[in-house]
Formats: C-alpha cells, structure tokens, sequence
C-alpha cells in the first residue's frame, strides 16, 4: 500500500479531507480552510469536519458560575459612571481651593491698593504690652502718675499783673506749699486750679521771704496730699522730676538727676529780701512758672521745692533753663510749713556770729562778730575766728555759712573747724531760732 492509508479516501494530513490529487495544496504548502483561507497546521476547520454534529451551535456558550446561596448576581459597576469622593478627595480639594482663593484675594487687594482704592491697615498684630509700657509704680510714668494729682498752678492777681507759679497739697484739708516770691505781690488772695482742671479760691496763710516758703489754704474736700521724702537722704546722680507749670503749661513733668547737693545760693530782687538756699542743684528742666512746685524723687515722694534758675541773660530778659536748676530742701521747707500753719511765722535759724566783705585768702570765713550769749559764743568761738568747715562743708564765702545754718533746725548740734591764728580747733555749736 506504500505507506498511504486509503480506507475511505480521506487524507487526514488534509484538512479539506481530500486527497492531494484533488487539487489540495501540494507538498510544502500550507492547509485550506473551508473558506479558502490559511489555517493552522495543528488544528482543522470545524465546520468542514465529518464528525461534528450539523445542529449543533456554531456558537461556544460558556454558563455563569453559579451563585452561592442562591441570592442575586453581584453588581457589576459602570466605570463611566459618577462615584462620590471620599474624605481623602474632599480635604484635598478644599485645601486647594483654599490656596487659589488666597492668591486671588490677595492679587486683587493689591490691585486694588496700588490704583489708590483704599487704605491698608498699618501696623502689625500686638498681643501683650511689653514690660516698659506696662507704668510700673517705680518707673518715671508711675511716679508721674502717683504725684500729678497733687500738684496745682497758683494764680495771684497784683495791680502789675497776674503772677503764675506752681504748688503741691501738703494736707488733706487744703493746705499748699508754694514759694514766696510766686505770691509776695499780692493781695493774701489766690486762684488754685487742680490737676483736673477746676480752680477754687486760695488765702494766703503765712510766708517767709527769706527761705522762700508760703503757704495757702483753700476750702476743698477729696485732697490727695504728697508724700514726704527726706531730703538729707538723697546722693549726686539719684533721679528726681521736676512737676509744675512752666510758662503756662501745666501738668508738666521733666526729668533729671541730682546735679548737687548743698549747693548755697544767695537770690533776691533789688529791694526785696536777701533770700538764702543750701540748694538741691538739679539738671531736671525747670523754667518760670515752675517756682514753688515740688522735685520728687524716684519713689514719688517730694524731696524738694523748685525755686531758682541760673541763667545767661542780662538783668531783665526772659531767662530760660540751661540745666541747672536749684530747689529748696523739703526738710527746711516742711519745717517752716509746720512753724507758718501753727504760728503764722518761720523761725529762723541761727548761729549767733556775723560775717560780711568775702573769704579768706586759702579758705573759711571770717567772723566779723560774736554774740554774747548766742551759739557762737557758747561753743567757744571769739570774733576773728576763721570757719574752715561747718559738719564738714567747706566754707569758701559768707553766704557758705549762713544758707548752711539756715537749712538746719533750731537746737540742731553741728561741729564747725576753726582757725584761731594758726591754731586749728573744733566746736560743737547748739543752733538757735532768731528772737524775731
């Protein structure tokens, strides 16, 4: 049979089913399907093949897995549809649209301000005041704040004007202290105005020209008096405001420090009394319209009472500060407030010797003459006597020592060095108050 199976006449290397000679392809060629086209060689046309079934489907249905349980089929989701975002997509979408809201708010309101629209708000946020705004009792607005209340300007009408000076209430039933040069022109009368700005109507209880010290009275209840300080307590440098009214601006408050102590000053205008003042020296700004209102100290407590100025201009110009001011120890001047209201006059202080003409040559003052039966003489001193020092304060003029001894209390016991010849010596001299 040479090797070629021909039962029925079907070559099954054909996939036609037919025999080479048939018209099939020939060696090396590739298989015919049913429709003419090239198949595999490993599978044949299924609808050319003798043993498929003619009613059987053409098509391969594949039935669905069964569902367990019986229940409906699972959902299947259209991936064209709409799906709600989750919390992921919401936060992140509102943080962008935050951001492009920011930078469109932000490039109109600048639009907006560069065309002159509007007004932007200046400054930056603040929270708490920092430490030096905050008026601590002890720093300079404090201290303001604390004396300010106490402090008037003091009006007294004359036939050659309005005289204008300050004052401080010493007392809560309206007692003032004021200088007397601020009322010595008028008539016992004066206007006071408050811190607040309300006047009231002042009489002149008593005034001693020579230390410089009047006091008022006026009839007013709700009175803040000051506070005391001691003045002999006070050292070069401490810091001391000056509070008044210069030039008519009340409520004024300068600042400075204390320039000098002792400082012995000999004031007065021509024809009036010879005023003395072992002076507190200050480089607080004091001008006219501040005489008679108080220098306090870093506390608030009234260490003395402004006075006098030195000044460049001739005699009879306006003058002006120039950092040196001069006020009246509070010691000395609550002294003689305290002598004025229970006696109506001023003790004054003194050492029963005179002096006069100028130093001496190398230093001290000398005694022109010696009370009998005063200080001086108790203590041993003899006219002739030179003061080199009085409780250690040189003396270099004669207005050394009396501004010294006036700034002192009667029965007050100071230690005065002398020269007799050229003996040196020391006394201890008992102080005095005048006969007067």
């Amino acid at each position: 049979m040479g090797g070629t199976d021909v039962t029925d006449g079907w070559d099954w290397r054909q996939p036609g089913g037919s025999p080479a000679s048939a018209g099939g392809p020939g060696p090396g060629q590739p298989p015919q399907g049913a429709g003419g086209g090239t198949t595999s060689p490993w599978w044949s046309d299924a609808l050319a093949d003798p043993w498929r079934d003619p009613y059987a489907p053409a098509a391969v249905v594949v039935p669905a897995a069964p569902v367990a349980g019986g229940g409906e089929p699972e959902p299947v989701t259209d991936p064209d549809a709409p799906t709600r975002p989750g919390l992921r997509q919401v936060v992140l979408i509102s943080l962008i649209t935050a951001l492009l809201a920011g930078s469109l708010g932000s490039a109109l309101t600048y639009a907006f301000l560069r065309g002159g629209g509007g007004v932007p708000t200046l400054g930056a946020q603040s929270g708490q005041a920092p430490a030096l705004a905050q008026r601590k009792p002890e720093s300079l607005a404090g201290v303001a704040e604390k004396v300010l209340p106490s402090v008037v300007t003091v009006r007294v009408a004359s036939l050659g004007g309005t005289s204008e000076g300050s004052g401080f209430v010493v007392s809560a039933d309206g007692h003032i202290i004021t200088n007397d040069h601020v009322v010595a022109d008028g008539p016992g009368k004066a206007t006071v105005v408050f811190n607040d700005g309300s006047t009231a109507p002042g009489t002149v209880v008593g005034q001693d020209p020579e230390s410089d010290i009047a006091v008022i009275k006026v009839t007013r209840t709700g009175l803040k008096p000051v506070e005391f300080g001691d003045s002999d307590a006070l050292a070069v440098g401490d810091p001391v405001l000056a509070i008044g009214s210069p030039l008519s601006l009340a409520n004024t408050v300068t600042a400075g420090i204390v320039s000098a102590l002792d400082r012995t000053m000999m004031a007065g205008e021509p024809g009036g009394p010879t005023r003395y003042y072992a002076a507190i020296q200050t480089d607080a700004a004091v001008n006219h319209g501040n005489s008679g209102g108080p220098l306090v100290d870093g506390a608030g407590r009234v260490v003395g009472v402004n006075s006098t100025i030195k000044s460049l201009v001739a005699d009879g110009q306006e003058a002006g500060n120039i950092g040196l001011a001069f006020a009246i120890p509070i010691n000395q001047a609550k002294r003689v407030t305290e002598d004025i209201i229970g006696t109506g006059k001023a003790r004054r202080t003194v050492i029963g010797a005179q002096v006069g003409g100028t130093g001496v040559s190398g230093g001290g003052v000398r005694l022109n003459g010696v009370e009998p039966a005063g200080p001086a003489a108790a203590a041993g001193l003899r006219t002739g006597d030179v003061v080199l020092r009085l409780d250690g304060h040189p003396m270099n003029d004669p207005t050394d020592l009396v501004a010294l001894v006036r700034k002192y209390a009667p029965g007050s016991v100071v230690t005065v060095e002398y020269r007799r010849g050229s003996n040196r010596q020391n006394a201890s001299v008992t102080l005095a108050a005048d006969a007067k």
